[in-house]
């Protein structure tokens, strides 16, 4: 039977507008999408910024509701990190991007959030952080 669920399987770009002592901090990072039906697990390729700054690898999963939103988690993978949190992003109609927010805990607290981009190159990734905050 044919499938009309969309297959974000790849290799992406991801940025952030996060914090670090109170600072705003803009990264952008690679991550790897594996995708099997509705999951997507979500791992991070590269740190986007050095671990002095904040920068640490991260995993994840996505799931894909009706090929518009996709909700899901994540967890710093890298050394004594502690950041953890949720993920929320509304995917483009041709799904060539997903803009949204995180919500979780990180160095600047427990109770952190801030915007996301995700696209196929670093450019458009950083640009949905700035469409978001304008």
């Amino acid at each position: 039977m044919p499938s009309h669920k969309v297959n974000l399987s790849g290799d992406w770009w991801a940025s952030w507008q996060t914090f670090k002592d109170a600072e705003e901090v803009i990264t952008a990072q690679e991550v790897q999408f594996r995708q099997q039906g509705d999951l997507i697990s979500v791992q991070t390729t590269t740190r986007g910024i050095e671990v002095e700054d904040g920068g640490y690898h991260w995993r994840g999963e996505l799931r894909v509701w009706d090929n518009e939103v996709l909700m899901g988690w994540y967890a710093a993978d890298d050394g004594s990190v502690r950041s953890k949190g949720t993920m929320y992003f509304v995917l483009h109609p041709h799904g060539q991007r997903m803009d949204g927010r995180w919500v979780g805990m990180s160095h600047d607290g427990k109770v952190v959030t801030g915007w996301g981009g995700i696209a196929r190159t670093e450019d458009e990734a950083r640009a949905a952080i700035a469409r978001l905050k304008d």
